[in-house]
């Protein structure tokens, strides 16, 4: 693709390699947590960026799941193999690393795993009146949990490579703002372990970022809008902004922006993690942008301080009168982060802080948010 300058245009399909400049850990000694900051470099792309976009990235398989996976088979790692209806080959073990999704499972996997074997466990699970526990076993389990479950297999590496997804890009909210940071993009990534069914797991491309890719590498990035989650056109508007862990990453492009802009609304950040000392991200960054007066209010919870478990939305409470305040002077409200449990629980803490605020029935509270989220002064970024 070419653009009017007869630059190539970069994207999802034609992505970027933007050298890293720098990737460190957020986090201190002693954390449970790793979070890595890292630093790339757009020199030469032609790609720019809103606060609140997000950075496209396509990320490389680990190596040790891909050496277990031909451990287990005995594929010929040189074997080529097809990868696309156009007919394109890689070598079996290029493909498993940069091309397929191993990572994960999917009902359609399994139900088509099941011709290639007779395995009778495999073809009980695949039947229709074991739904439930077909997907109790997909849940954490990845193609090699598979291969290893229900051998011997009568495919060859091609028909069982032809059953995976190919390796989708992880997409992750920017953490910076073009204008404080000429031709660079920069992103907040927490590294993902844990254990499932007897073996550690990994976060594909959060580990790929934390574990093997050093400052002078490059990485496949591409730009995506998200025309849900901006700033007020107005810099008059005050923001508050709800980002604990890695939900900061959109916030320090936000703060970073309002920064250069010299932007006249209030900004108001609530951060959380889980301790203080270790797990304060960006703490010196936004308690000078707090001195600068470019953040107006900085509440912070950390949720294993103290003997009760302090949450952002225990901070929202704590200032609820002057919160409510700030809504009805025409600020915006934005939360990133965790769909699951966080951003359930703040957005719940604001119907309760504008019922009680506002001395209003929870019907009208609910109605009142409503209202926000129709205007766009309700946003969320939520994963």
């Amino acid at each position: 693709m070419q653009t009017t300058e007869g630059q190539t245009a970069y994207s999802r399909t034609n992505p970027f390699q933007a050298k890293v400049l720098k990737n460190v850990n957020l986090n201190g000694a002693g954390s449970s947590k790793e979070t890595r900051h890292l630093e790339l470099s757009l020199k030469g792309s032609n790609l720019s960026y809103v606060p609140g976009d997000c950075l496209g990235v396509i990320p490389a398989n680990d190596p040790q799941l891909v050496s277990a996976i031909l451990e287990e088979t005995k594929w010929d790692a040189e074997q080529p193999i097809t990868i696309n209806k156009q007919g394109d080959t890689l070598p079996l073990k290029e493909a498993l690393t940069t091309h397929f999704e191993i990572t994960l499972l999917t009902k359609k996997i399994v139900q088509q795993a099941a011709s290639f074997t007779d395995h009778a466990e495999l073809q009980q699970l695949v039947s229709s009146e074991n739904v439930e526990q077909l997907k109790e076993y997909i849940d954490g389990r990845d193609f090699l949990d598979l291969l290893r479950d229900f051998g011997p297999w009568k495919a060859s590496a091609e028909e069982m490579l032809s059953l995976l997804r190919k390796m989708p890009p992880r997409l992750y909210s920017i953490a910076s703002s073009i204008a404080a940071n000429p031709e660079e993009v920069h992103l907040t990534i927490g590294a993902v372990r844990y254990m499932a069914h007897g073996r550690e797991r990994k976060g594909v491309c959060s580990v790929y970022c934390a574990e093997r890719l050093p400052e002078g590498d490059t990485v496949p990035v591409f730009i995506q809008q998200n025309k849900h989650f901006n700033l007020p056109e107005s810099q008059e508007k005050d923001i508050i902004m709800v980002g604990p862990g890695t939900g900061i990453a959109p916030f320090r492009s936000f703060i970073q922006e309002r920064a250069v802009t010299k932007a006249a609304g209030r900004a108001w950040l609530f951060f959380g993690d889980q301790r203080s000392a270790t797990d304060f991200l960006y703490q010196d960054e936004l308690e000078q942008y707090q001195k600068d007066g470019v953040l107006t209010r900085l509440d912070a919870a950390f949720s294993r301080d103290t003997e009760q478990k302090v949450y952002v939305q225990h901070k929202m409470l704590e200032n609820s009168k002057e919160l409510f305040e700030w809504l009805q002077g025409g600020a915006y409200f934005y939360i990133c982060g965790d769909k699951q449990h966080m951003a359930k629980d703040v957005h719940n803490m604001l119907i309760d802080i504008i019922e009680k605020e506002g001395s209003m029935s929870r019907e009208a509270a609910e109605a009142y948010l409503n209202d926000l989220q129709e205007q766009g002064r309700y946003q969320r970024d939520v994963y």
